[in-house]
This record gives C-alpha cells, sequence and structure tokens, in this order.
C-alpha cells in the first residue's frame, strides 16, 4: 500500500484491537487479550500527526482502560457506527477521502463505505474484506494497527 494522506483512524475495538473473544472471569468480569505491538503502532502512527480513536458497540470498562493507556479517544456504546464516523469527520472538519477505518464486521459497513480508506483484518467477516481496499496480513488481534503504521510511516 502506498502512503496515504490520512488525518484521522478510527478503530472498532472488538475483532480489531482484540481477536474478537472475550474471557468471563467467574464474578461476572470481562477482558480481552490486545496486541502490545498494536499500541506502538498507534504511537508511531500520532507521531506522523494523525489522530487515532476507537469507535466501539460495546459500553466496557476494558475498552476504556485500554483507550486511556494508548492515550486516544473512544467512543463506546455506538449503535450507528456509519452515523457516528460522519458527526466525528464533520466535527473535525475533516474530508472522508482523509480518513482510514478499520473494522472488521457487519456493522462496520456503513461507516466504511463512507471514509476513503477501509481497512480489514485478514479475519473479518467476508463482506467486510469485500468492502475493504486493504486486508492486512494480520488477523484482529495480532498487530493489525502495527501492520497499518508500517504502511503509513514506513
Amino acid at each position: 500500500m502506498a502512503t496515504p494522506d490520512i488525518d484521522l483512524i478510527i478503530l472498532d475495538f472488538d475483532g480489531v484491537l482484540t481477536d474478537n473473544r472475550v474471557y468471563l472471569l467467574e464474578d461476572g468480569r470481562e477482558t480481552v487479550a490486545c496486541h502490545r505491538g498494536d499500541g506502538w503502532g498507534i504511537k508511531l502512527i500520532q507521531q506522523a500527526g494523525i489522530e487515532v480513536l476507537i469507535l466501539s458497540t460495546e459500553q466496557n470498562p476494558v475498552v476504556s482502560a485500554r483507550a486511556k493507556k494508548l492515550d486516544i479517544n473512544c467512543i463506546q456504546g455506538c449503535q450507528d457506527k456509519g452515523e457516528a464516523t460522519r458527526e466525528i469527520i464533520n466535527s473535525r472538519g475533516l474530508t472522508p477521502s482523509r480518513v482510514m477505518y478499520v473494522g472488521n464486521d457487519t456493522n462496520d459497513i456503513e461507516a466504511m463505505c463512507y471514509v476513503g480508506h477501509p481497512v480489514a483484518p485478514s479475519d473479518a467477516h467476508p463482506e467486510i474484506r469485500e468492502i475493504a481496499t486493504n486486508v492486512t496480513q494480520a488477523a484482529g488481534g495480532y498487530g493489525v494497527v502495527r501492520e497499518i503504521a508500517d504502511w503509513i510511516v514506513g
């Protein structure tokens, strides 16, 4: 992938920053596994002057905790990712063609169709891989964002 002109990267959480599994503890709390390389990838992308944020359907403290650790904005409990993506882009005065959206499942379709750079992990739902302009070699939770950072910053 040639280095695109991107001002913003919007990441789904489950299935992009995680492998889409959830671990349920005895007390009912949920936990997930994230790839440390994605954290480094986000840092590299931020150093290139590109904003990164998480847009998640889930409303879960684990999402907030990861976003806080990565020092990125996080929007949770989003039921309409297409509308939310439009609002995010408009509120920042950006052009959709300069935005990347990384999603893995059918609730990401509208958002991915709105932006100029729709990207999917290798294990994304077939409909998502079909509309993505790029598909990572990495599966969700296994360095997707780190791979994207290499595309962008080399």
